[in-house]
């Protein structure tokens, strides 16, 4: 076995199960280990699903012994978002709203997991109701990064990316309404997928932006998330949105080999113009293109001009859609109950189990979508913001006819301190290059591709590919991550600092 379980990948720990090199148990416990040892002080987890975790792990075994496993990947374990359904774990979305609140169902992606044999080892902790770019307004409290403890993960799903990149999962599922999967995973030098719009069942996921919410994988390699997406992808019935002609199949992509020729690729620049993105990130997202250029790619310029409008379509959209989706945590119909001083003062019950239970920033959000949704604002802000969306859609569409893949970089900077960005604005500014492909609803991963000078904290380039066209988008990724100076680079999380 491979003594170092941090680095250990998805689909390495299948080999070695395969191999019988490990069991299945013995890998849950050396997870169950480093989080025992490691997690007090980065906080990636929530809940720790420890005992069914094991007693899967051991009826994993057994079916390998007999030969009857349930696929490749059985008895491998997984963490899970705190938004996305598991059957009798906690289900707090990070929130005092839904504190002490147990799902009585699976969500189909974590169904579909199950199905092949995948275990749950805990939930992973986020941004409230997902709203958030730091993992820094969890309730409960913040994750640090595995990378340096005095500097966020990235958010919403920064416990999910923490998780994977200080050796404490295989792999995680998060979701990605405005790039919170593909940020921290950026932040923590790790892989992060955000699929195609419908591509992945919603169903189980707590919505916070209906129209933009997406599930998908936090892996070690492109290959592990290609793997997970096919593991989690296709048709539900159980969700509307859901459509059944999704990409599927995509981790076959490695059967065929990673050549790039004659392969196009753009690189918007507007996003490159950014005031506001770093030197550093500028120079290694430069050589990430060089690299691809070096095998064999056609790298050019484009440009999506209503990219600007980006960001203040997301902070119309979003919110509009979370103070609908996010009524129900009332305090009677969902959620923690504060019951009023004088019986039968509803609307008071109301007011004190939101006010008290929901955080600040879900809070702002509320109101700013229920501002912009109100008469005399509708055709003002929420109108004109879904007009942007469509123009970035169209703006995607062009492009993609002379291009197979954009690249762009996934964050402006490397993370952030705790609490250095106090100002909301400026929060939802680092959102600015993954929140366009929510919008259009195309596919969108991050790879690492360096590490920052003076802080040495990880960089992640963006790769952008058309609608269900995440086979072309892995194969680019994955001939990229082969000449990244990042892959294969992991914290040492016994030494970073306090």
């Amino acid at each position: 076995m491979d003594k170092n379980i941090a680095t250990l990948s998805f689909a390495h720990a299948a080999e070695l199960l395969r191999e019988g090199q490990i069991s299945s148990r013995e890998l849950v416990q050396a997870l169950l280990s480093r989080v025992d040892v490691h997690d007090e002080a980065l906080g990636a987890y929530l809940s720790v699903a420890r005992e069914s975790a094991l007693s899967e792990a051991e009826e994993a075994d057994a079916r390998r012994q007999k030969g009857e496993q349930l696929s490749p990947w059985d008895g491998l374990p997984i963490s899970v978002k705190d938004n996305i359904a598991v059957a009798g774990q906690a289900n707090t979305c990070g929130s005092k709203i839904l504190e002490g609140y147990t799902s009585p169902y699976d969500a189909t992606v974590v169904r579909r997991l199950k199905d092949a044999g995948c275990i749950v080892l805990g939930r992973t902790n986020m941004d409230e109701f997902a709203m958030g770019s730091s993992t820094e307004h969890s309730a409960y409290k913040p994750v640090a990064n595995p990378w340096a403890r005095s500097c966020v993960p990235g958010g919403s799903s920064g416990g999910s990316a923490a998780s994977v990149a200080a050796g404490e999962a295989l792999a995680a599922l998060g979701s990605d309404t405005g790039g919170s999967i593909r940020q921290p995973a950026a932040f923590c030098g790790v892989v992060g997928l955000k699929p195609t719009y419908g591509a992945v069942s919603r169903y189980g996921l707590v919505a916070f932006a209906s129209s933009l919410d997406q599930i998908g994988p936090l892996t070690k390699t492109v290959r592990d998330s290609a793997v997970l997406y096919d593991l989690i992808s296709g048709p539900d019935p159980n969700d509307a949105t859901s459509v059944p002609d999704a990409a599927t199949g995509v981790s076959g992509v490695f059967d065929s080999g990673l050549s790039l020729e004659g392969k196009k690729i753009g690189m918007p620049k507007e996003f490159f113009d950014y005031e506001g993105l770093s030197a550093e990130v500028r120079e290694k997202v430069q050589n990430a293109a060089e690299a691809l250029e070096q095998r064999g790619a056609n790298v050019k310029e484009v440009s999506l001009p209503y990219n600007e409008f980006a960001i203040a379509a997301y902070y119309i959209i979003a919110p509009a859609e979370a103070s609908s989706n996010l009524a129900r945590f009332d305090g009677i119909r969902y959620g923690r109950r504060e019951v009023a001083e004088a019986a039968g003062r509803l609307l008071e019950t109301y007011r004190l189990s939101r006010g008290k239970n929901f955080g600040e920033e879900v809070k702002r959000r509320i109101i700013l979508g229920t501002y912009v949704l109100s008469s005399g604002y509708y055709d003002a802000y929420y109108l004109r913001a879904q007009k942007a969306r469509t123009k970035l859609r169209e703006d995607f569409a062009r492009v993609f006819e002379e291009c197979d893949v954009l690249l762009t970089p996934t964050t402006p900077s490397g993370a952030f301190r705790m609490k250095q960005v106090t100002e909301p604005l400026q929060m939802y500014r680092s959102d600015i290059f993954t929140i366009s492909a929510n919008l259009a609803g195309i596919p969108g991963i991050s790879v690492p591709c360096g590490f920052t000078e003076t802080e040495g904290l990880p960089v992640g380039a963006q790769f952008l590919a058309p609608h269900f066209a995440e086979k072309e988008m892995l194969r680019v990724a994955a001939a990229y991550e082969q000449a990244s100076p990042a892959a294969g680079c992991y914290p040492d999380v016994t030494e970073t600092d306090g």
